[in-house]
Formats: structure tokens, C-alpha cells, sequence
């Protein structure tokens, strides 16, 4: 069991900056990659960012790349989402994700065995 709880989210204008945080628990949580998902009213949940385990891959959705930034603290069982030049778009609940049987496509939510609970990200215009 990997149990997952996601912090940083807010208010912040358009232009601005957030940095989410993942810190995870578990006997296998250094074990598993780990994903950020995200889901505005009415859409479906879908991809933002991915890290293996090494932290040493890292794949992104065209529509974040170049101003996000996510990366893993292994010492801290920790995974960030740094958010830079937000826009409105990018309003949604951003929920963390494990994935430790790599079975999968890295972008189908279905893919994933765990999850947080969500944190709300808002940008203002």
C-alpha cells in the first residue's frame, strides 16, 4: 500500500508561480514512478507530468511542457510540481499518482494504483 497526500495548492494570478508537493508513505513507495493528473469541472482527468523512480525521466503534456517542472525527493518520499507562467487553463484539481507495476501507458489514468485526494489549483485572469 502506498498512501499519498498532495499540499500547495491556491489562488494565484496568471503569470504566476505554485509548487505542489506529494509526499508518500508506504512499504513501497520508493519503489513506484509517480504522476500528476489534473481535472477541471466537467473534463476528463488527464496527464501533467510523470517521474521513474530513478528520477531521472521525466515526461510532460505538450500543453505544460516548458513551464512545469516535476521532479522527486527519494530521502523525503517526496514529489514536486513546480508551475511556472500559469494560466487560467490551467484551473483544475491536480491529484498525485504511484504507479509500481509499470504495466501500462504512462498517460491513462487507469495505469495508476494509487492516488491523493486532490488539491485545488486556481488561476485568476
Amino acid at each position: 500500500q502506498v498512501q499519498l497526500v498532495e499540499s500547495g495548492g491556491g489562488l494565484v494570478q496568471a503569470g504566476g508561480s505554485l509548487r505542489l508537493s506529494c509526499a508518500a508513505s508506504g512499504r513501497t513507495s520508493s519503489g513506484v514512478a509517480m504522476a500528476w493528473f489534473r481535472q477541471a469541472p466537467g473534463k476528463e482527468r488527464e496527464f501533467v507530468a510523470r517521474v521513474s523512480r530513478s528520477g531521472g525521466s521525466t515526461y510532460y503534456a505538450d500543453s505544460v511542457k516548458g513551464r512545469f517542472t516535476i521532479s522527486r525527493d527519494s530521502a523525503k518520499n517526496t514529489v514536486y510540481l513546480e508551475m511556472r507562467s500559469l494560466k487560467p487553463e490551467d484551473t483544475a484539481v491536480y491529484y498525485c499518482a504511484a504507479d509500481q507495476n509499470y504495466g501500462g501507458s504512462r498517460y491513462d489514468p487507469k495505469t495508476y494504483d494509487y492516488w491523493g485526494q486532490g488539491t485545488q489549483v486556481t488561476v485568476s485572469s
